[in-house]
């Protein structure tokens, strides 16, 4: 433990934080992304997630865009916001939480946590940031997630 949280919670954190600056930089929804990475490469990134979080975040996105050919989307959430727009820090924190709490209840590796949360409804009410979701606090968005609707 060096800081306020665990290394490896803090590796995931980055990795969620990338996902959604690489959303945002191609607009596509977060899963898109996700999926073309694929759970491969998430947990590579993961691993070596304190080595990239040195690197400059555009360059990283680039070369894993480019490396996965994930093309231009239509998905702009930013331009749609009518409010403040969270930052990608912002919105890896919210799924960081999310994803810790789903891997710890379920018993399950945490890329694959991670994959089931960008993927499920969740994604798209947290990402939609003219809702109240994604400032919602991690208890609420876990039952949620659990009950499978906004409770």
């Amino acid at each position: 433990m060096n800081g306020r949280e665990d290394k490896k919670q803090n590796d995931l954190f980055f990795v969620c934080s990338l996902i959604d600056y690489i959303a945002r930089q191609t607009k596509n929804k977060r899963k898109v992304v996700v999926n073309a990475l694929g759970k491969e490469e998430l947990e590579h990134l993961y691993d070596l997630a304190d080595v990239y979080h040195s690197e400059n975040i555009d360059k990283i996105t680039s070369e894993l865009v480019n490396k996965h050919s994930i093309s231009e989307g239509t998905f702009d959430n930013v331009a749609a916001c009518q409010y403040r727009i969270p930052t990608h820090w912002d919105m890896g924190k919210v799924y960081h939480r999310l994803i810790i709490d789903v891997y710890k209840s379920e018993d399950k590796p945490v890329i694959d946590a991670l994959m089931e949360v960008y993927n499920s409804w969740i994604s798209d009410s947290l990402d939609d940031y003219n809702s109240s979701m994604y400032y919602e606090n991690p208890s609420y968005l876990f039952a949620s997630y659990k009950a499978g609707q906004p409770l």
